[in-house]
């Protein structure tokens, strides 16, 4: 039975929605979870579910957490037994396959990559969010592991983000772009044309530089930039879809006949929400370093873990790792 390492503190809803979406996956799915947290605690939550002792789950008691407000690398050298290190210390042990955390993104980050290594010919490790893109889904990466990056870096930024599209989302050629602002190859700063130059050259099918207003259009299956940049795209993308709700919501509830076409169209909503949702996707898998991880939003609810720990399962699966080498070699 594949076994998922599961970071029980990890997120602004820890432990309880944490260990309630990890317990729906194992519901689910043939897996078996090592839940890691202060003992006490995970026992006092799993005590909620009366099915619990018929699932497959061990707890690592680790007494220590990293708070979100904390600096990754004193906090993981003071806590010698934090959380998110003791769940990644049991997947590169072989206990676990695969790493889910919500809570600190740059301790997840730095416990992963301290305990897995890195996978040979990559440099830097890369978040890869999942967003809506045309008609169906894209990638950006990376956006939030590196705040700096060099040209080489973005290179293998695109040759992970291509497997991660092949596995995830069955597209067999994917085409990879480049985030820059403007479509014509000399636009960007040193780095991003030093990028373009090596995407080029490179045998993966680099469909050349894409504009912000191009990154949802559906043009490129997998966009790569710089984990400063990605962030800032990711987080204004969130902050935009929350006010255009608001928005509507606040405009069709105005009139009597704006609220009826919102009963009406409640349906349409519901679907326009499930597309942008970040908890519909999971999480996003820290490419590069030698070891599945799956890092979610901090404000993962139940439903985001579950899905978390569905993607870390599907991933340790299908021999992602070893698909990513092999790409990572031919770039």
């Amino acid at each position: 039975m594949i076994r998922i390492a599961v970071d029980a503190m990890g997120g602004d809803h820890a432990p309880s929605s944490i260990i309630d979406g990890a317990l729906a996956a194992a519901r689910h799915l043939d897996l078996g979870l090592d839940l890691a947290g202060p003992a006490d605690v995970i026992r006092a939550e799993l005590a909620r579910h009366p099915d619990a002792g018929h699932l497959s789950i061990r707890i690592l008691d680790a007494p220590d957490v990293v708070g979100m407000t904390e600096s990754p690398t004193a906090a993981l050298r003071r806590k010698s037994r934090a959380s998110i290190r003791v769940a990644a210390e049991s997947v590169a042990s072989g206990s676990a396959a695969a790493l889910v955390s919500a809570g600190h993104t740059g301790a997840t980050v730095m416990a992963a990559h301290g305990a897995f290594g890195m996978l040979p010919g990559v440099d830097r490790p890369a978040l890869a969010a999942t967003i809506p893109s045309g008609d169906r889904l894209g990638i950006l990466l990376d956006v939030g592991a590196n705040v700096e990056c060099r040209s080489q870096h973005l290179l293998q930024f695109a040759a992970m983000g291509a497997v991660y599209a092949k596995v995830s989302f069955g597209v067999k050629h994917p085409r990879i772009g480049l985030l820059s602002i403007g479509e014509e190859e000399g636009k960007g700063n040193e780095l991003i044309r030093d990028a373009h130059r090596l995407l080029k050259a490179s045998t993966l099918n680099f469909i050349g530089n894409v504009e912000a207003r191009e990154v949802y259009k559906g043009n490129a299956d997998v966009i790569v930039c710089d984990g400063f940049t990605g962030n800032i795209a990711l987080k204004a993308s969130e902050g935009l879809v929350d006010t255009v709700e608001r928005l509507l919501e606040e405009e069709l509830n105005r009139t009597f006949s704006g609220m009826v076409g919102s009963l009406l169209s409640r349906r349409a909503f519901r679907r326009f929400r499930r597309r942008l949702d970040y908890s519909e996707y999971g999480g996003a898998p820290l490419l590069g370093v030698a070891g599945v991880c799956i890092v979610g939003h901090g404000r993962s609810s139940a439903k985001a873990v579950r899905n978390a720990v569905a993607m870390a399962h599907r991933f340790a699966t299908a021999g992602f790792l070893q698909r990513v080498e092999h790409e990572i070699a031919a770039a």
